[in-house]
């Protein structure tokens, strides 16, 4: 058996209701964890695109693609390994409002990670860092130690290094 691998999954999709459970179905039926995903427009109109990010043997991606592929709605599916994106992740920390006055590293956290402040009232502060999901684990772990009030990840985001030919493909879709 091969050895998994950290794969990146772009499905071009009609926007359907239902579709979402499907797809997960496909992975839960393999007892595989989605570990993140994300649904927005994509570059062709009235097209909804996916990104999801799973770990498993390349043998067992490319049969899950065909399953992907066989649902109705679904345009296109690919997978690309993380050499294959570029890809960026974001998050928000919610902290208490002392911290950023009376903790001096809080403020050397911040510009050192290349984090930004996006609202500070009396009660709390927010912080924002988009990057790479080890910057964003690395940033986690310094802040948890004065006390996170709340923290949100989003899923991946990502476009391939090399052209998607599902552009080309899917201009006809729309004609």
């Amino acid at each position: 058996m091969s050895e998994n691998k950290l794969f990146t999954v772009s499905i071009y999709t009609e926007n359907n209701i239902g579709l979402l459970n499907r797809i997960s179905a496909i992975f839960q039926r393999r007892h595989i964890n989605i570990e993140s995903i994300n649904s927005s427009i994509s570059e062709i109109e009235n097209v909804t695109k996916w990104i999801m990010v799973v770990e498993l043997p390349e043998d067992q991606m490319k049969k899950i693609i065909g399953q992907i592929e066989k649902q109705i709605e679904v345009i296109k599916a690919f997978y690309h390994t993380e050499d294959e994106t570029i890809y960026q992740e974001s998050c928000i920390f919610k902290m208490k409002s002392d911290l950023l006055f009376d903790e001096r590293q809080i403020q050397n956290i911040i510009k050192e990670s290349n984090s930004r402040i996006v609202t500070v009232n009396k009660e709390f502060f927010v912080i924002e860092k988009s990057g790479r999901k080890e910057e964003i684990d690395l940033l986690h772990k310094e802040l948890i130690v004065f006390g996170i009030m709340q923290f949100t990840r989003s899923g991946r985001i990502a476009v391939t290094k090399e052209p998607m030919e599902i552009s080309k493909m899917l201009s006809a879709f729309n004609q």
